[in-house]
């Protein structure tokens, strides 16, 4: 890259007057990629979804403990149980990423339960 007076240099140079580099000037300029402390997760339809994958990981979790209860599935029962706790492990990062609390989560299903009804009520009608 060169600078403003045809004279090359890199990225990582220190060359701006405040001891910037360039991608620390570039970011600097109203938005850009740091960290903002009041994030407090997706509040619109993104939130919906996460919710709603959220409750995907849910269903299998609980498949998962339905067949460590399995007798036919006794032989793979470590494997069983590392991916249990491997789902868990997802399921406690997501709820901390997203900030998602219980509340949401049974808002969220009294939703859809509402809307299914409807749905039902509508088509046999």
């Amino acid at each position: 890259m060169r600078g403003r007076y045809d004279r090359r240099y890199r990225r990582d140079d220190k060359h701006f007057a405040d001891g910037l580099n360039w991608e620390e000037h570039r970011h600097s300029r109203g938005g850009g990629h740091r960290k903002r402390e009041h994030h407090r997760g997706a509040k619109t339809f993104r939130r919906g979804r996460a919710i709603e994958f959220l409750n995907r990981l849910n269903v299998k979790r609980s498949t998962l403990k339905q067949q460590l209860e399995s007798p036919e599935l006794q032989t793979i029962n470590p494997i069983i149980v590392g991916e249990l706790k491997a789902v868990e492990m997802i399921i406690n990062e997501f709820t901390e990423l997203f900030e998602i609390h219980e509340d949401e989560i049974n808002q969220q299903n009294s939703i859809e339960i509402t809307s299914e009804e409807l749905g039902d009520n509508s088509s046999e009608v």
